[in-house]
């Protein structure tokens, strides 16, 4: 019942957006204004929450406990994990965004900022660490641990529900199918937001390579033959088809990045680095409860609310996926392999591909920032035009975000089964086509609805219902550390007193 009121509603939007796009884009561009301007600070909140809780859950004593038995071990490689958690937490939004999202903010900076100056260029920086760094992570991370711990120490099933169920309000146990259906439909969206976003790319990448038209028509193509690819791979299962094209993709994108590292601009992108980084951590606390109640502005809900809301509206697939790899590590391994060692990655690339563009901009007057503005989708490869190699680039690019786009697709289609059908762990590869079509259909719908514009409105949308659960997530989780800690301290004295007892005699 809940996997046929999930999909039927999910199919109502898809239809929605296919037969009237203009009707759904202006529904849900009423709906964004009233969202950011009145739902803004919430984002803000509990996400700076999340990144607080996690660092204090990962330090304190709490990060001993192991998720699962004493006898647990990891059943994937640390390298094999950390690809598989990369790939489906944010791999198109990295492809897509490293470019365009830093000359976008020096062409449009924060308020306050004069445009096209260093200290746009410097703030350009600053914001794509924030947006990409500690803060998504630590709502992935939050949310997976959750899953994990109850599946694997408390021997529950992979639903919402298994969390929320223990606290102590009859209310709120109550109200676990409505938890489920909204982690499936937060899913849904989410991940189709990224496919909409990784069909933009390479249908992009494929104009810098062979010429095509960028057009409506060749993304709803490309989303198809994707979608299909993606299917195939979710059918093969997680050890083979997920596991394997991870892999891959974390190699090529890694050659692509040292390659554009060596070739481009390479004091400046170490320069950048080490000054964003800098200027990162010591603006930390203000970017993240940044508002302006006092500017006619709309960059903070633009971009910096529409973030937090991606990333809680991809939390339940992202945390489910990674908890569903993860059993046998430590809270607090798990903690420092799912926030610290991705957001470090994150911050290389974008060093290395935004640092590149601003460098090519500013003093080489590459014209990426009127590409950006022009179309967002071909930034990436306006830089590689200018740079050496740069056809070879492009080919190398689109395919990373055609696999991306795959090891998305395919690990949402898997979570999408556990979730519709009560948390089972090998769902029917007739519930993966389901899921694979409905979501397919969703970005196809957005697109026609409006673009990239009608993909980030459909995320805050969904994503703010969902906010909700994850502070019920984590007051339950919070009291199960406790519990168990203290379980365990006990059977570690009644042992201790049985040694020495037994070393009396």
């Amino acid at each position: 019942m809940q996997m046929l009121l999930s999909a039927g509603f999910i199919l109502l939007v898809v239809l929605w957006g296919i037969v009237a796009p203009d009707s759904m884009a202006t529904v849900f561009d009423s709906a964004l204004v009233a969202l950011t301007r009145n739902f803004g600070w919430f984002y803000l909140w509990v996400v700076l929450g999340l990144v607080l809780f996690a660092a204090f859950v990962a330090f304190s004593r709490y990060g001993e406990l192991k998720l699962g038995g004493e006898d647990d071990e990891p059943e994937f490689s640390i390298g094999s994990w950390f690809a598989m958690l990369f790939a489906a937490g944010m791999g198109i939004g990295l492809v897509f965004w490293g470019v365009a999202e830093p000359l976008s903010h020096y062409g449009t900076p924060p308020p306050g900022i004069a445009p096209h100056t260093p200290e746009a260029a410097n703030a350009a920086m600053r914001y794509v660490f924030f947006h990409w760094g500690l803060h998504p992570w630590a709502v992935y991370s939050v949310v997976a641990l959750a899953m994990a711990f109850f599946q694997y120490r408390r021997n529950g099933i992979a639903l919402i529900s298994t969390v929320t169920d223990t606290l102590p309000w009859r209310p709120v146990r109550a109200l676990g199918g409505l938890f489920n259906g909204l982690a499936v439909v937060a899913t849904a969206f989410g991940v189709a937001a990224s496919l909409g976003v990784g069909a933009l790319q390479i249908n992009s990448g494929l104009q810098a390579v062979f010429g095509v038209a960028v057009d409506e028509a060749w993304q709803v193509g490309i989303i198809v033959v994707t979608a299909a690819i993606f299917m195939a791979s979710a059918v093969s299962g997680v050890d083979k088809g997920v596991k394997l094209l991870s892999n891959l993709n974390m190699v090529v994108a890694a050659l692509l990045a040292l390659v554009v590292f060596l070739v481009g601009p390479t004091v400046a992108i170490i320069e950048t680095f080490s000054n964003s980084m800098g200027s990162y951590l010591s603006e930390f606390v203000r970017m993240s409860l940044r508002a302006t109640p006092f500017r006619d502005s709309t960059w903070v809900g633009s971009w910096t609310v529409f973030y937090w809301a991606w990333w809680i509206s991809w939390s339940p697939f992202v945390g489910l996926f990674i908890a569903r790899v993860s059993r046998g590590r430590t809270v607090r391994e798990f903690i420092v392999g799912t926030v610290l060692a991705p957001s470090i990655a994150a911050f290389l690339w974008f060093s290395i591909f935004g640092g590149s563009a601003l460098y090519m901009q500013i003093w080489q007057h590459v014209p990426i920032a009127e590409a950006v503005k022009a179309d967002m989708a071909t930034a990436l490869f306006t830089m590689f035009g200018a740079m050496p190699f740069g056809l070879a680039m492009s080919v190398v690019a689109t395919l990373l975000v055609l696999v991306f786009f795959v090891t998305s697709g395919d690990s949402a289609v898997l979570v999408l089964g556990m979730m519709s059908t009560g948390g089972n762990p090998n769902p029917s590869a007739r519930v993966k086509l389901v899921w694979g079509t409905l979501v397919a259909g969703i970005a196809i719908s957005l697109l026609l609805a409006g673009g990239l514009k009608a993909v980030q409105t459909a995320t805050i949308l969904f994503a703010l219902p969902f906010a909700l659960v994850i502070v019920l997530m984590v007051v339950a989780l919070w009291r199960a550390l406790r519990e168990d800690w203290i379980a365990e301290s006990r059977r570690e004295r009644e042992m201790r007193k049985r040694l020495r007892e037994m070393a009396a005699k």
